[in-house]
């Protein structure tokens, strides 16, 4: 599509001259039916939109190069060209002064107050070297001057509308990232409460049987390592990038998230509300607990999204592991679009994936619907622990 919107602009480049000085240099243009006598030229300046869009300063060009040549070649003889002519060059000015907006709304103000003086000097001067009347050039200096400032106002308010919005859209995504550092802070104290309840439950059982059942500490000592390894293996990975202090954490349950064991329960919880799931998991039963979590929130998310936005009736889900890495993949058949800028969802799930290392898109399908993908690496497995040597029969 792109290539093709180019060819477009660019033919448009060189057929508004030849269309121009083809209608101007054949005949007698003033004397054309009324309709011919201005649809032709209006369409010819119209051809320039294209590059107006892609190359505001080579239409622009071509604009002013258009004018000049129009005032030096055409030579009115009577009444009804001289009314054409000045007509012609109120359509001519019109153009010059939407370009200069287009400048006005897409460039730097410096920029555009340049290129608006300019053009308009270049304004004065065609009514100076080549006046239609004896009063042309007093008449058409205040009526330039007024309509070029209100293109220039007109372009200038709307850059400064969308430098707002993006500045607006830059601190939405800015408070989306911090707000999803925060639950995920509380998250992963959620993971750590956990984890230090099991070493210390294990820790104490193992106190009390290490001197009347051996076999029973060494399995304790066991699950204590294993926790442990699990537990900085999460921090490490994701506590050193969570820096903030949140103050609403206080009052959060310390019993660990759901994971990817819930999905189930989480797509029957989609289907009750209408929307036909498809669920696909084939992951390892020992996945750490921080990507377990990630993965579980990355989907429940995404049904959000479809349940609340798509106005989907069909959502599949899938949930994988490839080589080294876990695969999250979301799809529905609803009305797709953009990413909204009002939303969190979107970029919590990035921000979610980028603390782990991950990559993640978003956006419209081609064929229709959303697609929501995630891959997330696994950490590499631990190396199994050296025995520590027997101390049997060792020196007296």
């Amino acid at each position: 599509m792109g290539f093709w919107r180019a060819v477009v602009a660019w033919t448009g480049l060189v057929l508004s001259p030849l269309l121009f000085f083809g209608w101007s240099m054949t005949g007698d243009p003033a004397h054309w039916p009324f309709g011919l006598r201005f649809i032709v030229p209006i369409a010819a300046l119209a051809a320039l939109t294209g590059v107006l869009r892609r190359r505001p300063f080579v239409a622009l060009g071509m604009l002013l190069l258009i004018t000049a040549a129009f005032e030096v070649t055409f030579h009115p003889n009577d009444a009804e060209q001289f009314a054409l002519h000045s007509d012609v060059r109120t359509i001519q000015t019109v153009a010059l002064d939407v370009a200069v907006g287009y400048i006005a709304a897409t460039r730097r103000r410096w920029v555009s107050i340049t290129t608006a003086v300019l053009v308009l000097c270049a304004q004065w001067a065609t009514a100076a070297g080549f006046p239609l009347s004896p009063n042309d050039l007093n008449d058409l200096t205040v009526q330039d001057a007024l309509a070029m400032l209100a293109a220039w106002f007109i372009g200038n308010s709307v850059r400064q509308r969308r430098v707002f919005a993006e500045a607006r859209l830059a601190e939405t995504a800015r408070e989306a990232a911090q707000a999803e550092r925060l639950r995920i802070a509380r998250e992963l104290h959620d993971l750590i409460a956990h984890s230090i309840g099991v070493i210390a439950m294990q820790a104490g059982m193992g106190r009390r049987v290490i001197d009347t059942q051996p076999s029973e500490a060494r399995q304790a000592l066991a699950v204590i390592e294993e926790t442990g390894r699990e537990t900085l293996a999460a921090l490490r990975r994701t506590l050193g990038t969570l820096r903030r202090t949140d103050p609403d954490a206080e009052g959060v349950p310390l019993a660990p998230s759901s994971g990817l064991a819930g999905l189930t329960q989480l797509a029957e919880r989609s289907r009750a509300g209408g929307l036909h799931i498809g669920l696909h998991t084939e992951v390892p039963a020992a996945l750490p607990a921080d990507l377990d979590l990630a993965a579980y929130r990355i989907v429940q998310e995404s049904l959000t999204n479809v349940t609340r936005h798509a106005h989907a009736t069909r959502c599949d889900v899938r949930v994988t592991t490839e080589a080294d890495s876990l695969r999250i993949e979301v799809t529905d058949n609803g009305r797709g679009g953009p990413i909204g800028a009002g939303g969190h969802g979107v970029a919590g799930m990035r921000e979610r994936v980028g603390l782990l290392g991950g990559e993640f898109t978003a956006g419209p399908r081609p064929d229709g619907g959303f697609r929501v993908a995630a891959t997330i690496p696994l950490p590499a497995p631990a190396p199994a622990p050296v025995a520590a040597p027997s101390t049997a029969g060792g020196s007296r």
